[in-house]
């Protein structure tokens, strides 16, 4: 498929609206779109031709996380994922990994998963207590990661360990002994992201499958892993914002009380006045981090984080004025809104909470000047 929106906006219309709502009660994706996505090369459409992807620019790539985030949260992090799993190995790993692992995630061979979330450790992930120690020929990795999507469908994962008092990350595959995934179910919402905690029991890997180990592998490998998904997440939120506003329009234009359209009221047209300007200003927010990460702008990274800040909370806000323009309609499963605001709040946990974040931007901002 080409890199245009209007095939964007055509595969979300025809593939993700009329089955998200089943994705998310049964709580997995059909295999079919994840085959979709592939064919359309997809899944890490940044990635180089021969790697899998089809090169395309981070620009267009905002633009295919949005109109995926309008359709199915869960969608769109599986993309994420993927692309952050494979460019971290295409990076940081050594050329055999790269081309082992990179066409095989960018083309739907291996589904891999990001697994650097544990029990007691989620926004000061730094701090890890999954350990790795040398044995002959290698490494053996123990210790438990939790929340982690797409552990369920996983081939492939990158797990972050502390190794001799620095942190390491590693490409472990899914059947190597020792490594076991418990499904997580009922969450809040992204219910299709098929979470998983994943217990690495003196699990043994080559030296080769070292990807990264030093003081800098943190900050070099999963920071840049976490800014690539905190991008496509902060587009998606624009897209469920959108969702939602559309939704709401529709709605108030059909529903009838006190003998006029909701639209007809003033206190409703104020809500979507917000509602609109808040979604205009978020994807204002993403073009500019878009156009900023493209240049490799030195302040991309702000930028970056400032528009995931904003849409996240963007997209919680107009997904609460959704359910309430809806009334009860909007509590139940035959509206989307409901979905969305569900998945709403998971966008601002999820690559950084809204409070790390609200650190981090004034961490950077006070250090320009």
């Amino acid at each position: 498929m080409p890199h245009d929106p209007d095939a964007f906006a055509r595969f979300t219309d025809e593939r993700l609206i009329p089955n998200a709502g089943a994705w998310d009660q049964a709580e997995h994706l059909d295999d079919e779109i994840v085959k979709d996505l592939a064919a359309a090369r997809w899944l890490v459409p940044t990635l180089p031709e021969a790697a899998g992807g089809t090169g395309m620019d981070v620009e267009t790539y905002g633009l295919l996380s949005e109109e995926l985030g309008r359709g199915c949260g869960s969608v769109r992090n599986l993309v994420a994922v993927q692309g952050m799993v494979a460019h971290a190995i295409l990076r940081w790993g050594s050329k055999d990994l790269a081309d082992r692992w990179a066409p095989a995630i960018g083309t739907g061979t291996t589904i891999g998963a990001f697994a650097l979330t544990e029990p007691d450790v989620g926004s000061d992930a730094r701090n890890g207590t999954t350990t790795a120690r040398a044995v002959p020929g290698g490494y053996e990795i123990t210790g438990r990661k939790k929340w982690i999507s797409f552990a369920q469908r996983a081939g492939v994962f990158l797990v972050f360990a502390q190794l001799d008092g620095d942190p390491a990350a590693f490409v472990v595959e899914r059947d190597t002994p020792g490594l076991t995934v418990s499904p997580i179910s009922g969450l809040l919402g992204l219910r299709a992201s098929e979470l998983g905690e994943v217990v690495l029991d003196a699990v043994e890997v080559p030296a080769s499958n070292l990807l990264s180990h030093g003081r800098l592998t943190f900050d070099l490998v999963a920071t840049s892993s976490l800014d690539y998904g905190r991008f496509s997440t902060a587009c998606g939120c624009v897209g469920l914002a959108q969702a939602c506003l559309t939704a709401s329009l529709d709605y108030t234009r059909d529903r009838v009380q006190f003998g006029v359209p909701l639209a007809e009221h003033q206190l409703v047209r104020r809500a979507l006045t917000e509602m609109i300007t808040s979604v205009e200003a978020a994807r204002l927010l993403c073009r500019q981090a878009g156009t900023m990460r493209a240049t490799s702008h030195r302040d991309a990274i702000r930028q970056t984080l400032i528009a995931k800040y904003a849409a996240s909370r963007t997209a919680f806000d107009v997904a609460t004025n959704a359910v309430q323009l809806h009334g009860a309609n909007g509590i139940g499963s035959g509206f989307p809104v409901q979905r969305h605001l569900r998945d709403a709040k998971i966008q601002e946990i999820i690559e950084g909470t809204t409070q790390i974040q609200q650190l981090q931007i004034a961490d950077l901002t006070l250090a320009r000047h």
